[in-house]
């Protein structure tokens, strides 16, 4: 017998056995093995909320809720909830609709994602939906505020019709250029920006606004009429107490009563934009929507989950509002007129960003489209990609009309929502389409991030750009988070006072380029 066949036969002692049982301390003994918490889903890559630094970040499934846990070297271990719906939120993928490449990027490659916006080759979408801050200054001082408006610059309009004329390069015909602030509409040439927008062709001009001037400023309501812009208007629901937290004007809700009157009086469509805090307002979702259906100027609502960027008070981000949280209490209040299975995600950002039903209104009756055609056949990217009876025409509409760049109460919207119908057996002949348009109602939720829940998977997919002087368009998320709203408006400010100053002098005034550094300090 050789030395390895000794070896074979020999009596080795294991775990298991008495002898090597006894020699093992009793606690050690006592231990079992067991599992976490939650379903590790995937890892991404997201930011420090506190430094801003880059860094890893893991998506976790837990009660069937979606969290993201992260750790920085620096400041230690962050979780905030992403989503309130595990199930949905990994059904949404389905949804996910390939790219749209833009004619042009405006900036190269060199340090990765989140640091090269853009748009930069990496970027997966082109811009849907355009946003043009004009200035950052507001007549309201909101405790919740992303853009955290105060004193700073106002863009001049060669600046802005430099910016439109970028946008139309890289996008042809673009569909949605939005004027937001600040407060846009107290820039003293905001009627001629959107003038300028509205002459280089651009389907939808947008302008966001606190509904302030509209109530009180009579000739600015005449040139609106003139120009028939749609409205996105900060409306967040009926109580004082509501008003009084997340605007710091518990007595607003008459003044932005009489200015949605005034735009309904001119034939403007409006967008109802509720910031919605799970703590102040979230049992008010329902109420909003029964009043925007009943009102004659709204022709739709974007909820939107209150995010901690910019300014904002204190909140856990454990308890953070999602989209599902919106849609439970929308089919609640609403006693089942809105159900959650009405609203599909949109696929044109990524799915889990936004999602959307529309309805049709006849009197009383409120009927979503979505029990009238089976839309989730047309969006899903994943599964139905061969189903060969899917109408391209229909799937196009759908799509058109599950986008960022739709804008409820449009002609556009209303041929769309129409060739939808065709499908349904409903008739379409004869169809007028402006009497059409304003019955259908558009219900949206937008979920953005904030430095607890950035995701680098989602960014990339962004359509909704700031569009900066020089030609930058830069993701929203990836400009209220990573930095780049604090370097552009110490740029833009600086830009300011030195034109002013070469105005002074009677010398002639070229800005410097507008940069960023995000270099660990």
């Amino acid at each position: 017998m050789d030395n390895q066949d000794h070896l074979s036969t020999q009596a080795v002692p294991s775990s298991e056995t008495p002898v090597a049982m006894a020699a093992m301390p009793q606690e050690s003994r006592m231990r079992r093995k067991k599992d976490v918490d939650y379903v590790f889903l995937e890892l991404t890559r997201s930011i420090c909320p506190d430094c801003r630094k880059v860094i890893d970040a893991h998506i976790l499934v837990r009660d069937n809720k979606v969290y993201m846990r992260k750790r920085c070297a620096e400041h230690g271990v962050f979780e905030g909830l992403v989503y309130g719906d595990a199930q949905a939120y990994i059904s949404a993928t389905r949804f996910n609709k390939p790219g749209t490449i833009p004619l042009a990027y405006s900036t190269e490659i060199q340090h990765g994602c989140p640091h090269d916006c853009g748009l930069c080759p990496d970027h997966q979408q082109h811009a849907c939906l355009g946003i043009i801050e004009v200035n950052s200054a507001c007549n309201m001082d909101c405790p919740l505020c992303f853009a955290n408006a105060g004193a700073g610059f106002n863009l001049t309009l060669e600046e802005v019709e430099n910016i439109l004329d970028h946008l139309v390069e890289t996008e042809g015909n673009p569909e949605v250029v939005q004027f937001s602030g600040g407060e846009p509409t107290i820039h003293p040439q905001i009627i001629d920006m959107i003038k300028a927008a509205k002459q280089r062709n651009i389907r939808h001009v947008m302008l966001n606004t606190n509904g302030k001037r509209i109530a009180d400023d009579d000739d600015f309501l005449r040139q609106l009429a003139d120009l028939r812009p749609s409205v996105y208007f900060q409306f967040d629901g009926f109580e004082s107490e509501t008003y009084r937290i997340l605007r710091d004007e518990p007595d607003i809700l008459p003044q932005k009563l009489r200015a949605l009157d005034r735009l309904a009086e001119i034939g403007a469509h409006v967008v109802l934009v509720p910031a919605v805090d799970r703590f102040v307002n979230l049992h008010e979702v329902g109420a909003i929507v029964n009043f925007g259906l009943r009102h004659p100027a709204v022709r739709g609502i974007n909820f939107q989950p209150a995010f901690q960027s910019g300014r904002h008070g204190e909140s856990d981000p454990m308890q953070r509002l999602t989209i599902p949280d919106i849609l439970q209490a929308l089919e609640e209040q609403t006693r089942e007129t809105l159900k959650v299975s009405d609203f599909v995600p949109v696929p044109c950002c990524f799915p889990t960003c936004n999602s959307v039903t529309y309805v049709l209104k006849d009197g009383d009756t409120v009927l979503p489209l979505t029990r009238l055609l089976d839309v989730e056949d047309y969006l899903d990217y994943i599964t139905n990609r061969a189903v060969v009876d899917i109408s391209e025409d229909i799937k196009s509409a759908l799509e058109g009309l599950w986008s960022s760049s739709a804008v409820a109460g449009s002609d556009k919207a209303a041929q769309q929502f129409a060739l939808s119908c065709a499908a349904c057996g409903l008739p379409d002949n004869g169809l007028d389409l402006q009497a059409f348009a304003s019955n259908i109602f558009m219900i949206m939720l937008q979920d953005f991030m904030d430095p607890w829940t950035f995701n680098q998977k989602n960014l990339m997919k962004c359509c909704k750009e700031i569009l900066l002087p020089d030609g930058k368009q830069i993701p929203f998320c990836a400009y209220n988070n990573v930095g780049y709203r604090e370097q552009a408006r110490v740029q833009l400010q600086a830009r300011e006072r030195q034109r002013n100053q070469a105005r002074r002098a009677g010398t002639p005034y070229t800005p410097e380029p507008l940069t960023f550094s995000f270099e660990e300090k």
